[in-house]
């Protein structure tokens, strides 16, 4: 059955989520050439670009209404494989300061990035400022590729809060820099994340050790199974990026896999192969679950977003 589904798979993408383009909200009536120039130069607030919306939720928890946030993909998009559109990049370029993850998970905006950079903007990249996950033997669906072998970098940092902290005192540092003094609220923030990781513990504290083992859409969660005690069992798609698809003999050890540890959850992410995700439940006797592992919530808030992750996890697992 795993077999047959090899060449639906191979058309869909599977990772962070579909999309490959995305317009920047603009006022009513902006236009790619009338985007305002640096705020430095105008005297309005400052203007912040960010890339993706998981990362935009706590910069903008940093920046208040001290200066203007936009954030560039749509919720659900796929970072590795979205394209910026003439606009965002317009916006880039006129853009005070852009924050970005690095650790090449926007794959398509580098080109952008370095001309924003060679034009004089400020780019803040949160990678620079965390202690990286590296990916460890047997992730990677392809161990030859460098961005999926032992050792790569691991950008799925937004499953943990305390990593997530890590890089908002030098934030608010690149903010002081623009004129913008935010010291008062970034510790807010960073209190808010270290009680954010503690309601994490407690809500994930009712699943047992020998149950918490993870089966993913694809290998995104590896900062939250190092934070809380998981081990990663497979991935549907074994990869950290969106560009690899699963042969059948990954499908098949997979399912043997679930079947041996007894694990009664597959945790489908947005963009996973819905019919191969499916076969594997069906060919494993676990339970397909719904993970929102890359998209907000309606309140648009890091706080429910981890905490519907950890909640999702324990109701599955426990």
């Amino acid at each position: 059955m795993l077999t047959a589904l090899l060449g639906a798979t191979a058309t869909v993408l599977a990772a962070c989520g579909g999309s490959s383009a995305a317009t920047v909200v603009e006022a009513p009536g902006a236009t790619a050439s009338s985007v305002s120039p640096p705020a430095a130069s105008s005297g309005a607030r400052p203007s912040v670009i960010v890339t993706y919306p998981v990362l935009g939720a706590v910069v903008k928890d940093v920046v208040g209404d001290t200066a203007d946030v936009r954030v560039l993909m749509p919720g659900g998009a796929d970072p590795h494989e979205w394209t910026p559109s003439a606009k965002d990049v317009q916006a880039i370029l006129a853009a005070d300061l852009v924050v970005d993850n690095g650790l090449m998970l926007e794959g398509r905006i580098q080109d952008p990035l370095a001309q924003a950079k060679a034009k004089g903007v400020t780019v803040f990249t949160v990678g620079d400022h965390i202690t990286v996950r590296k990916v460890k033997s047997g992730e990677g669906a392809e161990p030859e590729d460098p961005d999926q072998a032992p050792g790569a970098d691991d950008p799925h940092l937004w499953t943990d809060p305390l990593t997530m902290k890590q890089w908002v005192t030098p934030f608010a540092a690149t903010l002081k820099g623009k004129g913008v003094d935010v010291t008062a609220r970034a510790a807010r923030v960073e209190a808010d994340l270290a009680d954010l990781d503690s309601r994490v513990r407690e809500t994930l504290a009712a699943v047992p050790a020998g149950r918490r083992k993870l089966v993913t859409g694809h290998e995104s969660m590896g900062y939250f199974a190092e934070r809380y005690g998981f081990q990663l069992i497979g991935a549907v798609i074994p990869t950290v990026t969106s560009q690899s698809e699963a042969s059948a003999r990954e499908l098949a050890d997979l399912t043997k896999k679930i079947k041996a540890a007894g694990i009664p959850a597959i945790f489908a992410e947005i963009g996973t192969p819905k019919a191969t995700t499916d076969a594997v439940a069906r060919d494993s006797g676990a339970t397909v679950v719904e993970l929102s592992a890359h998209l907000l919530p309606a309140d648009g808030s890091y706080r429910t977003f981890m905490l519907a992750i950890a909640t999702t996890v324990t109701g599955a697992l426990k």
